[in-house]
């Protein structure tokens, strides 16, 4: 009986196991899937530049709560102890002997509570500042999300690239392996010397090779790929495929336009610029007086309590002091500081400058690269078409022996060209898009 059950249980396990298998492979496949779509969200989810600059946003953040506390009052105490070496006294005629003033242990107590009043606007500065700082740090993500977006588009692409010339290797075999089984027929029955014989070889031993090289720079850009995406280096990947192109519609002028508006390098400057006039304001804040409003709480005695003393009548006071402070005269140092802020601004200016040309030149390169793989793709294809009916016309030729190996071996060099050509086009197209995309400022 318990061999029976034993042998049931085995039996549903080995049952569930075939039923389950088929699912957990298909979520494993699915897992390994990668649209070019989807390759940039679990870049941008798992980057860890991306998370760093998340962090820097948050440190933005403190510092302008920090600045943001610099206008609300301060509250302070303090409790000290004093203990003298005897009691005080006073020499008094009318008492013809020393008077004590005080006692051997004297505590106080006191509380404070400061506000500041006008510090020559260095207060609403230094909070523009931290705010400009949370923007800086906003468009310093955006910034690094678009690099990466372009880092997982190239590694996508070389994937797919890589893939393309193992299939074009692999076609490559597969037609010189036919080409050698025919030359053998050929050799065995006389029809061919045996240099025609070796020469064929010879070229199928070279495209083996190439197909070795291949897969193995196939597993590289893989490698890559999954480095861009911080996944472990060696797992799985496969890729949707990205055979169609369609051509870039808009003018220069309007691409620059666009660029110019939307590149976060251009506007982390412009929020430098602001930065800066803060900076020149903050300089010129040490030329007006600081006020500032302080209200005092004060206990004293004779022992812990602070409860007061025969000196002290009463064992608490209070007091209101306002305070204007200024420092009119450091030889220039103030006039120093605005005019190094202001020799800032006009450097971040002229970088401003340089920068708008440098996006101009990225634009047009872009352009330019998507013009002429646009070209290159319907030429490639029919250069292909052209290959595929040579190959096929020496190959029945050398069949029919009117024709030499040579010019079937030139044929078959000539279609693996014409076809690695083709994908080179294609996906430059989609790379010089993406590469205007980031001159673009978009994703």
């Amino acid at each position: 009986m318990n061999s029976r059950r034993a042998t049931q249980g085995v039996g549903f396990l080995i049952a569930a196991m075939l039923t389950f298998w088929p699912c957990l492979s298909q979520a494993q496949e699915q897992k390994n899937f990668f649209t070019l779509q989807r390759s940039i969200s679990e870049a941008m989810e798992n980057s860890y530049k991306v998370k760093a600059r998340e962090e820097r946003i948050d440190q933005a953040n403190s510092v302008k709560n920090q600045a943001r506390a610099d206008f609300l009052p301060k509250f302070g105490t303090n409790y000290t102890y004093n203990r003298l070496s005897e009691v005080r006294r006073i020499f008094s005629p009318n008492f013809g002997a020393p008077i004590p003033v005080g006692t051997v242990d004297n505590y106080s107590w006191q509380t404070s509570v400061t506000q500041p009043i006008f510090r020559g606007f260095a207060l609403i500065s230094n909070y523009r500042l931290a705010q400009l700082g949370i923007n800086q740090s906003e468009l310093e993500l955006a910034l690094e999300k678009l690099d990466l977006a372009l880092r997982v588009k190239e590694a996508y692409f070389n994937v797919l690239a890589a893939d393309k010339a193992v299939e074009v290797a692999q076609k490559d075999v597969e037609s010189r392996t036919s080409n050698a089984n025919v030359a053998r027929s050929f050799y065995n029955v006389g029809m061919i010397p045996v240099n025609d014989l070796l020469k064929v070889e010879v070229e199928l031993a070279n495209s083996e090779q190439n197909l070795v090289k291949a897969r193995s720079g196939s597993q590289v850009t893989r490698s890559g790929f999954n480095t861009v995406l911080a996944r472990p280096i060696s797992e799985a990947v496969e890729l949707e495929d990205i055979l169609n192109y369609t051509p870039e519609k808009g003018t220069y002028e309007d691409l620059v336009k666009v660029a110019l508006t939307e590149r976060p390098e251009i506007k982390i400057l412009d929020v430098s610029l602001l930065q800066t006039d803060q900076q020149i304001r903050l300089a010129r804040s040490k030329y007006y007086p600081e006020v500032n409003v302080t209200w005092q709480y004060l206990k004293e005695g004779d022992d812990p309590s602070v409860s007061g003393d025969q000196f002290h009548t009463q064992d608490n006071t209070w007091q209101v002091t306002a305070v204007a402070s200024w420092t009119f005269w450091e030889w220039g140092k103030t006039h120093y500081a605005e005019r190094q802020q202001e020799s800032k601004r006009r450097e971040l200016a002229q970088t401003k400058s340089d920068v708008e040309d440098g996006v101009r030149l990225q634009v047009d390169q872009a352009i330019q690269d998507l013009g002429v793989a646009a070209k290159n793709i319907p030429t490639t294809i029919k250069a292909v078409e052209q290959a595929e009916e040579n190959l096929r016309v020496n190959e029945e030729r050398y069949k029919a022996q009117v024709t030499t190996i040579t010019e079937v071996l030139d044929a078959q060099t000539l279609l693996t060209q014409a076809r690695v050509n083709y994908y080179k086009a294609l996906y430059d197209h989609n790379l010089a898009r993406a590469r205007l995309e980031r001159a673009l400022g978009t994703y």
